[in-house]
Parts: C-alpha cells; sequence; structure tokens
C-alpha cells in the first residue's frame, strides 16, 4: 500500500520539476529575451556569445542569480522533506495546533524553528540578488530592444518568478513568526463552510422574493391607493 508520506513526496517532486523551467528562464533573462541581432532576433547561442562588457557582466549575474535560486530550492526542499518525515496533516484539527503539540518535543520543536530562520534568510537573500538581476536586465533588453515580444518576455518571465517568490515569502514569513511548518509545495482547497459575518450581525440583507405567477396562493393583497377610477361619457345600452 502507498503511504500518505509517498505521495507528499511525489507532489513536491512534480512541482519542483515544473518551477524548474520557470526559474531558468526567469533568471537567466540575458539569454532567452529576444534581443536584436540586425533585422534578426538573435538566437541563445548569439546571446551566450556576446562579447559586449555590459551583456556578460549581466549573463555572469544572471547565471550567479540562477546559483542563488537553487540552493534557496534545495533548502527548500530539504525543509519539505524534514516536515514530511516528522510531522503530518490532519484536517480534523486547526492550522495553530502544531505550535501545542511540538512544545512537548523540545528537539523538533528547536529543529523546526532553525530550518524556519534559514529558510527565511536564504529566501530574502535570493530575493536581493534576484531583484538586481531583473534592473541590470531592464538596461540591457533597452540596449538590445527589438520588438514587443521582448518586453512581453521579459514581463513573463519575471512575474512567474515574482510569483513564486511572493508564495514563498508568505510560506516563510508564516512559518516564524507564528511558529508553523507551513508547506511550500503543497495546496489544498478551501472549503466555505460558514455563513458570513455580514449577514450574522444584520450589515447583508437578503432582498425580498418576486411572486411568481405561478403560485397557487390565490390570496392578493391590493393597494386601493393605486386604483383609478375613469369616467367616460359613454352610455351604457340595455
Amino acid at each position: 500500500m502507498i503511504s500518505d508520506d509517498f505521495i507528499q513526496r511525489v507532489k513536491v517532486a512534480g512541482i519542483f520539476l515544473l518551477q524548474v523551467y520557470k526559474v531558468t528562464t526567469g533568471t537567466m533573462l540575458s539569454l532567452f529575451i529576444p534581443q536584436s541581432c540586425g533585422s534578426q532576433i538573435c538566437t541563445l547561442q548569439e546571446n551566450y556569445e556576446n562579447s559586449d562588457i555590459y551583456h556578460k557582466s549581466v549573463l555572469y549575474w544572471n547565471m550567479f542569480s540562477m546559483a542563488t535560486f537553487f540552493t534557496y530550492y534545495l533548502l527548500e526542499l530539504r525543509r519539505e522533506e524534514w516536515a514530511i518525515h516528522w510531522l503530518d496533516i490532519d484536517n480534523n484539527q486547526s492550522d495553530n495546533n502544531l505550535k501545542q503539540v511540538i512544545v512537548k518535543h523540545p528537539q523538533l520543536d528547536k529543529k523546526m524553528d532553525r530550518l524556519n530562520k534559514f529558510y527565511y534568510r536564504s529566501l530574502l537573500f535570493n530575493c536581493g540578488v534576484y531583484g538586481i538581476n531583473v534592473l541590470l536586465t531592464i538596461k540591457l533588453i533597452k540596449d538590445g530592444y527589438h520588438s514587443s515580444s521582448t518586453l512581453s518576455c521579459f514581463a513573463s518571465f519575471v512575474l512567474l518568478v515574482l510569483m513564486k517568490l511572493y508564495n514563498s515569502f508568505v510560506v516563510a514569513h508564516q512559518s516564524v513568526t507564528n511558529d508553523k511548518m507551513m508547506s511550500a509545495y503543497m495546496c489544498e482547497f478551501v472549503s466555505f463552510n460558514v455563513l458570513d459575518k455580514d449577514y450574522l450581525d444584520g450589515s447583508l440583507k437578503l432582498k425580498p422574493p418576486i411572486m411568481d405567477n405561478d403560485d397557487n396562493d390565490d390570496s392578493v393583497e391590493v393597494d386601493t391607493n393605486d386604483i383609478k377610477v375613469v369616467i367616460t361619457n359613454e352610455t351604457i345600452l340595455p
């Protein structure tokens, strides 16, 4: 029988492999962004072999940014593996339940705190390196602008990486400040299971139902104030 830990490891591995492409294209911007080589778009080889000093400098910083990204990924995977091995997920318990339970096991509690802090600090360092990477690339694409595809690719690659960094920052910050071990890979759908507080306190009211003509209720209320009497000169014949 397949264990829950194995299923969780497969999920993490699958998501990680999907993110490898995203991170590679999002950090090596000087290679993958379309740039001008005369009247044509430069190939990957031409971008790599570009001898311009600034282009080479940006390329080296791209490599450094990718290296820091994958180092941060290794720390993230190490943290995820530790959580899968020593902890578990119980939907019948609250998200803050771990804080009350793990204090009874000081060795696990200290290890979790170290992993969360190390993960958070490495993420902040990686965000700083990637921010410089983006700024350096902006000047590069300005000098080698080819067409609208240059800007669209730049925006797409950067946004994908920024989404990953934002999600990781939320996980790391919540884990450190609230003494949690939130997963950076496994997310679950949210079920609406209570009534809205605005409805319960009366600030949100339902609209009155519309009367259906097909209802079997024969009692109809008539407002006599809306009845108008029209008098005409017509004669009623016997």
